[in-house]
């Protein structure tokens, strides 16, 4: 509008349900409007104006029908409120002519009609609303600047303020809502438009039309006075919707962000910011409100929470955010290969990006790897619609989904996948640090990334396969450098790590061998470090997460009280900050021993006294997931698959000296498959035929995730 200054007009409506200072908190249509034009220079003033509206649910509440004396019959030859608003229109436009004035503003008692009544409804029947209503002023901060000992805003009421300001009641004549209401407004404005007052119009509120897109720092204070949480949305709703929902109230740039459940997607939560408390407030009023068919409960929230769903730090969303009012639409499945070219030729002519590839931005891993999903900006709704159109449709292979999205999820999407390290750290526990088993002297924990992570291996790979995989780099492999990862069912998961002699050559690995085919499937090689590689052979769970350590469930592996066991009163201090323990690897043999030993795998005893002593926090079975089948120096050759093997102690003959892998007495045999009724008798029924004394053996079985484990102190060592 040119200027605020020439005319107002005074506004006033009721509706259906409640009504005064709980107007539009049910939800209920608006069934009367009353207007009144007030000329601010001549201070005269219109004709008084009164439209019954007739809402799409004829019924109205108890309170309604007292309040405003209307009845349904009313109601019922009445237009409806697009009509209404056409002859408000009509009518205002008219008495501007006849007054030569160009322009007009709103007044009203409270924001309550404007923003929590009438702009709802007509998001809710998809009208669009004249430009005046999307300004107004609003009676009691008028008042309230021109008279501040009147009391607070929120206190000030119309009675009030009349009496504030010595004027008298209105005649019983004009009681009838509406009139009353509209009649005060008028009066009150003209009183405080002359001597002494003097007072001006200046206290200008706004509806916001659209919602402004925008990226949220990290480091950018939040009022928590201006956060609601929106529960219970449609999976499908955008910031748009829920904007719309929250139609009449003003949101902050940027400030809806919607909440994504662990798998990326959105859970049916949002986090919106308003540009105050006053907006919030309005806000929490619509609690149960409807959004289609569902309803949304609406709750307070914090600042600290929408800066942990919204904030970012990254200095490539930022600038790719900095583009605004452009309509963001994510991009979800797109094959690994996709370049920014065959992303534009898939959206096509129709859907234009804007700035071009500058209009991308492809989500990846820590490591540099795609995720699939890539954010795209279009420069109008237009554009966007059109690449929605493309919805499932084939980018080579693979087909694509498409969704709206903002830019508080961007930020979201990117923290969740850029901030993760490959391996997160273990999470910090209260519990005193506890003993485990000691770290095989092959394997040294550290943070250089001389390691290479194998992902996508065939199931029935083994280490021959991974060899001929790696080529010509075999050479680099450290000695028993090669860790099949297996299940906790004791099966290949997939994945395998792999020592390289340097960070330099474990780097060359990952860029040669990266996405190589073996047998039927293609690989992922990345490169990792050893401490990495330690947390996942121990048994955590490496996802796009992070890491999940194993869960606790076993305190021990066996009581104490046995030989085998010694109690914790026996540790040293060193004990009892060990590493986790990992399978020991066979011991590499010169081709001239007279008497080699058996090359398999084996669980050795230790001579420390923290040996079988277990963490608290872990889960037996996390310690044996993935027994690391190495290369000896001599030869690349796995142990049979399943198989968990005890050296043969061969009698030595005289000048010949045991090799110091050589287990002693007392080891550990694990065994799978045994039925779950299966008890002691019978596992010692099973070793019959072996020498060992009755009293020289201690057993111990232990059930755990469908697997028995069974501790047995023979004369001869055998292997199974």
């Amino acid at each position: 509008m040119a200027s605020h200054s020439d005319t107002l007009v005074v506004f006033f409506g009721a509706t259906a349900g409640a009504n005064g200072g709980k107007l539009g908190s049910d939800e209920r249509e608006i069934i009367l409007l009353v207007w009144q034009i007030v000329d601010l220079h001549e201070k005269k003033v219109g004709k008084l104006q009164r439209r019954l509206v007739k809402p799409d649910t004829l019924e109205l509440t108890d309170q309604s029908k007292e309040e405003t004396g209307l009845s349904v019959d009313d109601l019922y030859k009445a237009e409806p409120l697009d009509k209404v608003l056409q002859q408000f229109q009509q009518s205002v436009s008219a008495e501007l002519k006849a007054l030569g004035r160009s322009s007009y503003t709103l007044c009203v008692d409270g924001p309550l009609i404007i923003r929590q009544a009438l702009h709802p409804e007509a998001s809710k029947k998809n009208l669009v609303l004249p430009e005046c209503f999307y300004s107004f002023v609003d009676v009691r901060k008028e008042f309230h600047t021109c008279c501040p000992n009147a009391g607070q805003v929120q206190d000030l009421t119309l009675p009030s303020m009349l009496e504030y300001v010595c004027i008298p009641e209105l005649p019983l004549s004009e009681q009838v809502m509406g009139l009353k209401e509209v009649r005060s407004m008028v009066l009150l404005s003209l009183h405080i438009l002359a001597e002494p007052y003097n007072h001006r119009f200046s206290c200008f509120e706004a509806v916001k039309y659209k919602l402004e897109s925008g990226a949220c720092s990290k480091t950018e204070p939040v009022d928590s006075e201006t956060v609601i949480r929106a529960r219970g949305l449609p999976w499908q709703s955008s910031d748009q919707d829920i904007a719309r929902f929250f139609k009449g109230l003003n949101i902050a740039k940027g400030g809806v962000a919607l909440c994504l459940n662990a798998q990326g997607r959105r859970n049916g939560e949002a986090l919106v910011r308003f540009i105050n408390q006053e907006h919030r407030d309005l806000a929490l009023e619509r609690h149960k409100h409807h959004m289609g068919s569902r309803y949304i409960e609406v709750y307070k929230a914090t600042g600290e929470e929408f800066l942990k769903i919204a904030g970012g730090t990254s200095n490539e969303v930022a600038q790719f955010l900095s583009k605004e009012n452009q309509v963001i639409i994510r991009m979800r499945g797109l094959p690994f290969t996709a370049s920014p070219q065959d992303v534009l030729n898939f959206l096509g002519a129709d859907s234009p990006v804007t700035d071009a590839s500058d209009g991308l931005l492809f989500v990846k891993y820590p490591d540099g790897r795609p995720t699939g999903d890539a954010f795209v900006l279009f420069s109008c709704e237009e554009y966007a619609l059109n690449a929605l159109k493309k919805h499932k449709q084939i980018l080579g292979k693979r087909y694509i989904e498409l969704f709206r999205s903002t830019a508080a999820e961007v930020q979201q999407v990117l923290n969740r996948y850029m901030s993760t390290p490959l391996i997160s750290t273990l999470p910090s526990s209260s519990m005193v640090p506890m003993p485990v088993l000691a770290t095989p002297p092959y394997l040294t924990t550290g943070s250089t990334r001389d390691c290479v992570r194998l992902r996508g291996l065939p199931y029935t790979a083994a280490i021959e396969d991974i060899l001929e995989f790696m080529g010509e780099h075999t050479i680099d492999i450290k000695p028993h450098g090669v860790h099949m990862v297996l299940n906790q069912q004791g099966r290949p998961s997939g994945d395998a790590f792999i020592q390289m002699r340097s960070a330099d050559r474990a780097f060359m690995v990952a860029q040669k061998c990266h996405k190589k085919m073996m047998k039927d499937r293609y690989v992922e090689v990345f490169q990792c470090s050893t401490e990495e590689m330690s947390f996942v052979l121990m048994g955590g769970t490496l996802n796009r997460s992070g890491l999940s350590p194993p869960p606790c469930k076993l305190p021990c592996l066996a009581p104490p009280a046995y030989a085998a066991f010694p109690s914790p009163a026996m540790l040293s201090e060193a004990a009892l900050y060990q590493p986790p323990l990992l399978a020991t690897p066979r011991t590499p043999q010169p081709p001239h021993s007279p008497h080699p030993t058996h090359t398999l795998a084996y669980y050795p005893p230790q001579h420390h006294p923290a040996q079988f002593y277990m963490n608290m926090n872990m889960n037996y079975t996390a310690y044996y997931p993935s027994p690391p089948v190495s290369p000896s120096t001599m030869s690349y050759f796995a142990s049979p698959p399943g198989s968990v093997a005890l050296a043969a102690q061969q009698p030595h003959a005289q000048g010949h000296v045991a090799s110091p892998m050589m287990p002693q007495h007392g080891a550990l045999v694990r065994m799978q498959g045994l039925p779950y009724n299966a008890g002691v008798k019978d596992i010692l029924s099973f070793f019959q035929g072996y020498q060992y004394s009755p009293e020289d053996y201690s057993s111990m079985v232990q059930m755990s995730q469908g697997q028995t484990r069974s501790l047995i102190q023979p004369k001869e060592w055998l292997c199974l």
